[in-house]
């Protein structure tokens, strides 16, 4: 049996309720120590019951609290847990979970709950990562990608993966263990068809990491043009909301401003770009430099013209610096006003000032970037932990399948390599450290 843990389970502040949970062999012994119902001895305590009562605390109050107690391998960890629920309220928070060190328990490490559930098989290593994901989801995309992963698809495919190399290993061993039986032709001929179909497989899942990526960074789009065209104002349209400071002072922004909203699941991060002209103030001048930089480095431009106006020497100097980029969209803005501006393809019409056409800036970005639909029931591979585990996998399979001239012993140690590299997502490796990585990233009382 392993030690007992504490840790505060909900975000330090003031709130309703705060939990703090303790997971080990003791735990029961802690919560019958330090928890007091009426009418209730600790042998008649039911596991998933809530029960109300008094914990007394280490400086001799007593604080009113719900408890539930999780019997091992019922729980999350897979271990005795008991569970307090205290009024919110970070001194008196501490104070419960200093009363339960007090009584034997340690504080437990990051991410150390989970990491315990995976040792218990409660879940496998993809999963835990999955959890990162829901927790730190920034986008419904994002979450649904966490949520789907979380229910073990990818680990159940991977395991099947490595269970079909297993078999390879085996009768690669059978083959050596007979040799004067001519078994290796026909061997060769099927363990290579196997890991052509496994090659596939991994090359489906390395294409789903742009989605993944996608879902995860979210697209990046700079707003780009000279001065006064209104790009500070077609952000805040863009927000619904106004962040951007907008005056008809030419030079108002002055450097990058970064926002985000969600569309249709993905994050979209708009960065507001100083207007890009000659300038002599010094301040203004690196803010046009940053404004040049996040073009290259944007997935998509938004190129913001004045359609009141003919192009001025500024214009015709941002227009230069897009040509030529498959990435850009080109927004006339002020159709409010009377159109002086020439007509440009594809352009898109609109006014930051009356908000109009603001949803088609939106869904052009989307239909730019997510080409083809994205497949939530699919595993789609977010953590880039995995995404690097799976491109390795992709490079040993392919290497293995260009070595068939090689010995069946050379062959069976690369099939291992390969097992190996995929065990890496589940959890089922060799390399320690790669677990204690993974759940080092999680909070404390996770």
């Amino acid at each position: 049996m392993s030690d007992t843990i504490c840790a505060i389970s909900t975000p330090l502040g003031r709130g309703a309720i705060s939990i703090v949970r303790v997971s080990g062999e003791n735990s029961l012994k802690i919560m019958g120590q330090l928890f007091h119902c009426k009418k209730l001895e600790r042998e008649e305590i039911m596991p998933r019951y809530m029960y109300f009562g008094d914990f007394s605390l280490s400086n001799g109050s007593k604080e009113k609290c719900l408890c539930v107690y999780f019997k091992g391998p019922f729980s999350y960890t897979g271990e005795d847990m008991v569970e307090f629920q205290i009024h919110g309220g970070t001194l008196l928070t501490q104070l419960v979970l200093e009363s339960i060190q007090a009584k034997g328990a340690r504080l437990a490490d990051a991410g150390e709950f989970t990491k315990r559930a995976f040792e218990n098989g409660k879940i496998s290593l993809d999963m835990a990562e999955s959890i990162i994901g829901e927790i730190n989801a920034e986008s419904e995309g994002e979450l649904r990608a966490s949520l789907h992963l979380a229910q073990g698809f990818l680990a159940e495919k991977i395991k099947a993966m490595q269970n079909s190399l297993t078999e390879m290993l085996a009768e690669i061993e059978a083959t050596l263990d007979y040799p004067e039986e001519d078994f290796e032709a026909a061997t060769k001929e099927k363990i290579f068809k196997n890991l052509k179909n496994t090659l596939s497989e991994l090359k489906n899942y390395q294409n789903s990491q742009k989605n993944g990526k996608l879902l995860q960074e979210g697209i990046k789009i700079a707003i780009v043009g000279s001065t006064n065209v209104g790009k500070s104002s077609t952000l805040n349209a863009l927000l619904g909301e106004d962040r951007a400071i907008v005056t008809d002072i030419e030079g108002t922004t002055r450097d990058v401003l970064s926002e985000s909203i969600s569309y249709k699941g993905i994050k979209f991060n708009f960065i507001d770009t100083a207007g890009i002209r000659d300038s002599s103030d010094k301040i203004e001048s690196l803010g046009i430099e940053r404004s040049k930089q996040s073009i290259d480095e944007a997935n998509v431009l938004l190129c913001l013209l004045d359609g009141s106006r003919k192009l001025n020497d500024n214009d015709k100097k941002i227009l230069s610096l897009v040509k030529g980029k498959n990435n850009v969209i080109y927004i006339v803005n002020k159709s409010d006003l009377p159109r002086v501006l020439e007509k440009f393809e594809g352009e898109i019409e609109i006014s930051a000032l009356n908000d109009k056409n603001i949803e088609q800036i939106k869904e052009k970005i989307f239909e730019q970037v997510c080409s083809e639909k994205i497949d939530y029931n699919q595993e789609i591979i977010i953590s880039s932990r995995q995404a690097q585990s799976i491109g390795n996998a992709v490079k040993i399979c392919q290497n293995i399948i260009d070595k068939q001239d090689e010995s069946m012993d050379i062959i069976a140690m690369l099939i291992k390599n390969l097992w190996n590299e995929l065990g890496k997502i589940t959890g089922e490796c060799e390399n320690e450290s790669i677990i204690d990585l993974i759940f080092s990233k999680f909070c404390l009382g996770k």
